[in-house]
C-alpha cells in the first residue's frame, strides 16, 4: 500500500493560511491564491490536495468552494475537502463537481445517525474527519470538545462503512513537534479503516516513522506548516515515502 502525502491548503477570506491549534486569533497568512499554492504542489508532485475551508468550519456553509473546483477543474490532482460541509445538499455539490473525497467533521459527533446514512449512499467517497484534544473529540472549528472519545466514535462510524479518517491531534496541530503515532495507531487498529495522520508533522523523519507503521493502517500524512515554514518541500516529501 503506497503511503500518500497530503499538502493542505487551509482557506480564510479566500488566502492560504495557517491556524495554530486552530486558534482563529493565531493565524498567519502564506499565500493569496490557493489555486497558485495548489498549482505549485502538483507541480512538485503531490498527487492530493487537502484543502479546508476555514470559514465554512467556523460559520457552518459553503464559503471557499470556487478556489476547492477551480483546482478540481484545472489541476491533475485528486482533492479532498473539508470546513463547512452540514448538508446532503454540501456533500453532492462538492461530489457532483469532481471532488474526489468530502471531509465531515463535527456533523459525525452531533448527528451520527445522518453521517451513517451518506456512508451508505457514498461510500469511501465521505472520510471522517476525527479531530481530539486529550483522546475526546473536538468539533466546530475545535472550539468545543466532546465527551467522546474519538476510538469509540471511530468504531461506530467504521461499522457504519468508514473507509477512511482523518486523525488530527490538536496539541501538536501547527506546533511542528511531530505527530502522535501512537494515537494514529490506536485508531488505526481499532477500526480497522485507513487513517490519514494529521498535525504535527515537522520533519522527512516524521514521515518516515508514520509510513513504517503503515502496516497498521496508516495511509497518509497532512503536511501543512512544515511545508510553508521551509521544513521540507512536497517534493521532497514524495520522495522521501516512494
Amino acid at each position: 500500500m503506497s503511503f500518500i502525502i497530503y499538502p493542505a491548503i487551509d482557506m480564510r477570506d479566500g488566502k492560504c493560511v495557517r491556524l495554530t491549534q486552530g486558534d482563529y486569533d493565531q493565524e498567519t497568512i502564506y499565500g493569496d491564491s490557493p489555486f497558485d499554492m495548489a498549482k505549485q504542489f502538483v507541480e512538485e508532485g503531490a498527487e492530493w490536495i487537502h484543502m479546508v475551508d476555514l470559514d465554512g468550519a467556523k460559520d457552518g456553509k459553503r464559503i471557499n468552494d470556487e478556489y476547492v473546483l477551480r483546482v478540481v477543474n484545472e489541476l491533475p490532482a485528486k482533492v479532498q475537502v473539508g470546513g463547512g460541509i452540514r448538508t446532503e445538499q454540501d456533500v453532492v455539490h462538492y461530489l457532483d463537481k469532481g471532488v474526489d473525497r468530502v471531509i465531515i467533521g463535527s456533523l459525525a459527533v452531533t448527528n451520527p445517525a445522518l453521517v451513517k446514512e451518506w456512508l451508505g449512499k457514498y461510500g469511501d467517497r465521505i472520510a471522517i474527519g476525527l479531530d481530539a484534544k486529550d483522546g475526546f473529540v473536538a468539533t466546530h472549528g475545535w472550539i468545543e470538545t466532546s465527551s467522546l472519545r474519538a476510538v469509540d466514535l471511530g468504531c461506530e462510524l467504521a461499522e457504519a462503512g468508514a473507509k477512511t479518517f482523518i486523525f488530527t491531534d490538536i496539541a501538536t496541530d501547527g506546533m511542528l513537534s511531530g505527530p502522535n503515532v501512537d494515537a494514529v495507531i490506536e485508531l488505526a487498529e481499532a477500526t480497522g479503516a485507513e487513517i490519514i495522520a494529521s498535525g504535527g508533522v515537522s520533519s522527512l523523519e516524521d514521515l518516515r516513522i508514520l509510513q513504517a507503521v503503515s502496516g497498521s493502517g496508516v495511509t497518509g500524512a497532512i503536511v501543512g506548516k512544515a511545508i510553508y515554514t521551509n521544513k521540507f518541500t512536497v517534493k521532497e516529501a514524495v520522495e522521501e515515502v516512494s
